[in-house]
């Protein structure tokens, strides 16, 4: 009888845990989007190497469907150009 009612406590789990995922991917694109613009803008010295940085991380993060460390990226990002 255990078997059972574990088997359906995964499953809520893995249902509960897909909307969240599909978020994180979408902020994860978005922020990738966000640093590439930043980077547009031709910045110089500290702010480049961080945006540089944070987008070769969050583009590894992203290819490797680790959104949240993607999101830390993004979130280094926003703060090297004051907008975090």
């Amino acid at each position: 009888m255990k078997h059972p009612m574990i088997a359906v406590a995964l499953a809520t789990l893995a249902l509960a845990a897909g909307p969240a995922l599909a978020d994180e991917a979408a902020d994860c694109a978005a922020g990738i989007q966000f640093i590439e613009a930043e980077l547009a803008k031709n910045p110089t010295g500290k702010v480049l190497e961080n945006l540089n940085e944070a987008l070769s991380d969050a583009k590894r993060e992203q290819g490797e469907q680790e959104y949240d460390e993607c999101l830390e990226a993004v979130d280094e990002a926003r703060d090297a150009v004051g907008a975090g």
